[in-house]
């Protein structure tokens, strides 16, 4: 039997009294900075006094983010031992009670995605009928999130399975970010929070693009063009667009660029990057174009098969992506990679929603 040892939290793990407050600083947090996950300790009255009645679980595919999201609560991460059988069976163990407890449970659609989700699965109802008053998952990256219509005869709509599943387990409420589609909210029968990655971009381009000004955000896709334009419009600049066609899945037939880019810095901008063919092929479609520079910045770098290699061999002068995948492998080898910590958006919607407050504020706001 193996056992992620890595979700396993002891009493002294976390030893800040209650007058401190471990926060996360990255990117995102100052133009200075340029450290992935250095720490500081701060003084932080208004978020170091614990919150009653609520815990945070995190489950085995992202136990950094959990820790910077409970880092940020004040609050200590759940105890729990994930488990694997001989036969690959998964075994979870909540080790704490969360009886009339108000329960979040952190797990991401990446890595061995099939196995995290039914981990997810597992941990809910193990906490549902543990009777927990609550039980909320947050999921940054939400699963089978591509597969959200019938495109052909006879194909699933996994999407819409997913969501029948988690509310079957007992989730009652969703978190997530940035979803392929924001109509898959629809597949559920309970409350769903879609947060928005769009904050957390505009305060990079600000930061870290100086000549951001005379830029055009570019959407490889039409459907990314909503996207596209709610930014341009907030950094009043211009936007451009990509029509791609497609032979079959992750392979591009030609795309056709709608936009002026001549001598300007062009950024191109999406909601997920996965083998990068996507944005390989608008790369050099800009370039040819008369674009002086290229950033990539999307909010879920999946990064499978050769996506390092086509974004070492790219000419971007950086891909930026979030951290609700875990980008540290990834960043190692690729120096073109940045991260953005979006950690503080998540443990704000948790705030906001034990306390029973809007989350409204988050889709066009960065927490401090």
């Amino acid at each position: 039997m193996e056992e992620n040892h890595h979700l396993i939290i002891n009493d002294n793990q976390f030893n800040h009294d209650n007058e401190t407050y471990l926060k996360i600083r990255t990117i995102s947090d100052s133009s200075q900075d340029s450290s992935y996950n250095s720490t500081t300790l701060i003084n932080h009255p208004l978020l170091c006094s614990r919150m009653p009645n609520i815990k945070v679980f995190g489950g085995s595919s992202h136990p950094e983010l959990t820790k910077l999201i409970c880092a940020r609560l004040g609050l200590e991460p759940g105890r729990v031992i994930t488990k694997k059988f001989s036969n690959r069976e998964t075994s979870v163990e909540i080790n704490e009670s969360v009886r009339g407890e108000d329960v979040f449970i952190v797990q991401s659609g990446c890595g061995e995605i099939n196995d995290n989700l039914m981990e997810l699965l597992i941990m809910i109802n193990a906490c549902k009928i543990a009777s927990a008053s609550r039980v909320t998952a947050v999921i940054p990256c939400f699963p089978y999130a591509r597969q959200d219509r019938k495109d052909k005869s006879r194909a699933p709509i996994s999407a819409k399975l997913v969501a029948n599943m988690l509310s079957v387990a007992g989730a009652d409420h969703i978190i997530t970010m940035d979803l392929h589609a924001s109509q898959i909210q629809g597949f559920f029968d309970i409350p769903v929070d879609n947060l928005f990655a769009e904050p957390a971009v505009i305060r990079w381009i600000s930061l870290h693009i100086p000549d951001f000004k005379n830029a055009v955000i570019v959407s490889p896709d039409a459907g990314g063009a909503k996207r596209v334009t709610s930014i341009a419009d907030r950094l009043n600049i211009d936007f451009a667009l990509i029509h791609k066609e497609r032979k079959r899945a992750n392979e591009i037939d030609c795309m056709v660029l709608v936009g002026d880019v001549t001598k300007r810095i062009a950024i191109l901008v999406d909601d997920m990057a996965d083998t990068c063919g996507t944005f390989e092929c608008a790369s050099q479609k800009l370039l040819s174009a008369g674009a002086s520079k290229v950033y990539a910045i999307c909010t879920h770098g999946i990064f499978s098969g050769p996506a390092i290699s086509r974004i070492n061999n790219s000419p971007f002068e950086a891909v930026v992506v979030t951290n609700t995948i875990p980008q540290e492998a990834n960043m190692k080898n690729s120096n073109k990679i940045q991260v953005i910590d979006v950690s503080m958006m998540f443990s704000e919607a948790i705030r906001r929603t034990h306390n029973g407050e809007s989350v409204s504020y988050l889709f066009t706001q960065m927490p401090l």
